[in-house]
This record gives structure tokens, C-alpha cells and sequence, in this order.
């Protein structure tokens, strides 16, 4: 798989500093282990160095000592993270002693902290936490990137059609988390999906439509009103994307109906980064592409974040986990 291979590849050409902070769960700490062997990334484990040296070797892993084990009982920088966490979440409520021991107990919110304070470039957990447990720390700790106020999820679709999209592959969001977004939400949701598509799919020139049940004005609805405003709010947020809406998805991929359907359209026919008007379409969509189109769906890849922090299935592969740490280092590259 040629995307994949790419990835990897712009992953070890800089290494970055990735948190697992999930390092005891098997899967996890053997996809550590090869991400390790193969000069992936830096690797920083967030645990007791005892446990973590006993567990591999329990699985015949013989790279994890070369990883970065952080121990929050121990760590001189736990005191400074307490503090952090204090300080950002006190006019929340929160206590001292509330912020002492999130800190020294919840892994997820220690390597959050490591990232804040510069230590670490992305994190990645989800093999044992829900998406909540995942993104509550990110967002109350690393906050959303500047100009952005949602999350999203974008798939990468390697699909089997190479007149479509970039090659075959396309990017699309959201596919994850935010159900219902408002106009603003979606045009932050397209800015960030053609960012991802540049950082981790490495288009370089991302061709963003708007999917609707509407091409340029065809049928009227509020919903395809959303799109529309959603489209020019996208272009202020990023005056230099290439962004067209409304668009159907075949006036969107397919040259000819998007030649007839939106004449002198530098996007349609040609996008390659499609946006659905909600979740719900974006979660149905991509899957009926994988299902019935033999697609391969990669992600979900999480957006929005200040820093990335990405999300895994509870029923993931160590290689899920393994493509997972490269694509979240092409992320971390271009967030610095």
C-alpha cells in the first residue's frame, strides 16, 4: 500500500516524540516495540520502568528498554505537571489535590501534560480507554489549535478507483465526532480535513468539496443552506484552499457530471477531500465506500487538536497501532 509505505517513510525521515500512555495493554507495547525496532519514533512510555521491562519480556520484546519510560509516582517532573494541570483547570473548579491526583493516576492526562510542556510531540491511546477518556484530557490540557473551537475525525479511503479523488485516495470528515455541526463547525471541519489531507496523506494540493443532496443551487433546503454558508466561512478561515459547495458526491468525483452539473468548477470532478454535511452521513459514507467498494479506510485520524492526540478502537491490531504512531508524527511535524 503506497500511502501507507509514504507515511512511514516522512515518519522516520523526523523522528517525533510520541506518548503510549496505555503501556502495559500487550498490543500496545508491541507495537512500541516495532515502532522502536524500525526508527519510527521516539517512543515515551508513561509507567513503572519495573513493570513495563517485566511485561516485555514476558512477550520477548527486546527494544523496549530503549524507549522513554516515565514513571509518574517518581518523575521529577511530576510536581511541575501537577502544577500545570492545576493552573489550567483551577477557574474550572478543580483542587489542587484534584489536579495531584489525575496527574499521578490517569496516564492519559500525564502524557497530555508531557506534550503541554513541550516534552512530547502527539499521543496515542484508545486500545484500552473509550474516545472520551481519550479526548477529555487533550481538550482540558493541549485545547484546540488557534481559529479552531471543534473536534473532528478524518478517514483516509484507499480505494480501488484511481481516476477518482488523488490516485484513489481521498480524505474524508468529519467520519467521528461532532453529529450535528452548525456552518462554523463545518467549515473549521473542511479546513481541518484539507490539512490533514496535506500532513498525512502528503497531497499537495487538497480539492475540497461540500457534499449536499445539492449541486450549486439544484434543490433548496435549509441543510444545503448550511453548506453553502459553511463553504464561503471555510474560504475566510483559509482564503488559499481550494473549496467548492454545494456539491453532490458525482458532480464532486466524476469529471463529466461535474462538468455538467457545475460548469467552470476548478473543483468539481476533481476533489479529492470530501466533507459530509454531518456525522451521520460521514460515518454511513465511508463505511458503504470500504464495505461495498473493497476499500481500504484508515483512521479515524483526529483533527482540531492543538497538538495531535489520536484515538484507537478497542479492537485494534498492533499494526493498527503501528500506523497510527506514524500518521500522528506526520501530524506532529506539521503542527510545530
Amino acid at each position: 500500500m503506497a500511502l501507507i509505505d509514504n507515511i512511514i517513510a516522512r515518519a522516520k525521515s523526523n523522528k517525533q516524540r510520541i506518548v503510549l500512555p496505555e503501556s502495559l495493554e500487550e498490543r500496545t507495547i508491541k507495537a512500541a516495540d516495532l515502532a522502536i525496532k524500525d526508527e519510527l519514533a521516539e517512543i515515551i512510555l508513561v509507567g513503572n520502568r519495573e513493570e513495563i521491562l517485566a511485561k516485555a519480556a514476558e512477550l520477548g520484546l527486546e527494544n523496549i528498554s530503549r524507549a522513554t519510560i516515565i514513571d509518574p509516582a517518581t518523575s521529577e517532573k511530576t510536581p511541575e505537571y501537577i502544577n500545570l494541570l492545576y493552573e489550567l483547570r483551577k477557574n474550572k473548579g478543580m483542587t489542587p489535590e484534584q489536579a495531584e491526583k489525575l496527574v499521578k493516576t490517569n496516564t492519559l492526562y500525564f502524557g497530555c501534560l508531557i506534550i503541554k510542556s513541550g516534552d512530547a510531540d502527539g499521543q496515542i491511546s484508545g486500545a484500552l480507554s473509550t474516545t472520551g477518556d481519550t479526548l477529555r484530557p487533550a481538550l482540558q490540557i493541549i485545547k484546540c489549535a488557534p481559529g479552531i473551537s471543534c473536534v473532528s475525525g478524518a478517514m483516509l479511503l484507499i480505494t480501488k478507483t484511481p481516476q477518482y479523488g488523488e490516485e484513489g485516495v481521498l480524505v474524508m470528515g468529519d467520519v467521528a465526532v461532532t453529529p450535528a455541526p452548525d456552518a462554523a463547525q463545518l467549515a473549521q471541519i473542511a479546513v481541518c480535513t484539507a490539512q490533514t489531507a496535506k500532513s498525512v496523506a502528503g497531497f499537495a494540493d487538497p480539492r475540497v468539496a461540500m457534499l449536499s443532496f445539492s449541486t450549486k443551487g439544484s434543490a433548496k433546503h435549509e441543510v444545503v443552506d448550511k453548506v453553502v454558508e459553511a463553504t464561503r466561512l471555510a474560504k475566510e478561515l483559509a482564503p488559499d484552499l481550494k473549496i467548492e459547495g454545494e456539491l453532490q458526491a458525482d458532480a464532486a468525483l466524476v469529471p463529466s457530471v461535474g462538468q455538467k452539473k457545475a460548469p467552470g468548477s476548478e473543483i468539481a470532478g476533481k476533489a479529492n477531500v470530501l466533507i459530509a454535511p454531518n456525522l451521520e452521513v460521514g460515518n454511513i459514507g465511508y463505511k458503504l465506500v470500504q464495505r461495498l467498494g473493497n476499500a481500504d479506510a484508515i483512521g479515524p485520524i483526529l483533527q482540531g487538536i492543538a497538538r495531535p492526540v489520536n484515538d484507537l478502537s478497542r479492537g485494534c491490531s498492533v499494526d493498527d497501532i503501528y500506523k497510527m504512531v506514524a500518521i500522528t508524527a506526520c501530524q506532529a511535524m506539521d503542527a510545530k
